[in-house]
């Protein structure tokens, strides 16, 4: 299962709703202001380091970290780019969290 996240998790609780259904071997894919929970050391680090734990691939829109200036990502999560993106939507069912 795919499950994408635009939210940014500060402003929003998708990342945590997310966060309670994936199951090890799904991915999330960070994208829009979501990919504000990439981001290392910040209050939200723990529920994506978590998730990695869990073998949950997080994967982060690099296009959308670029756009914010971000680029300190939390070890583990993988910059993907459009195609990628496109890859992950053929390969799985989607969840989209809002």
């Amino acid at each position: 299962m795919l499950h994408t996240v635009n939210k940014s998790p500060f402003q929003n609780s998708s990342l945590e709703s997310c966060m309670r259904f994936t199951q090890p071997g799904d991915v999330i894919l960070l994208m829009e202001d979501g990919v504000y929970g990439a981001v290392s050391g910040t209050a939200k680090a723990p529920l994506v380091e978590a998730a990695l734990a869990r073998k949950v691939r997080v994967c982060v829109l690099g296009a959308d970290l670029k756009a914010r200036a971000l680029n300190d990502t939390i070890k583990g999560t993988e910059i993907t780019d459009y195609a990628g993106f496109v890859d992950l939507v053929a390969e799985n069912k989607i969840h989209s969290w809002l």
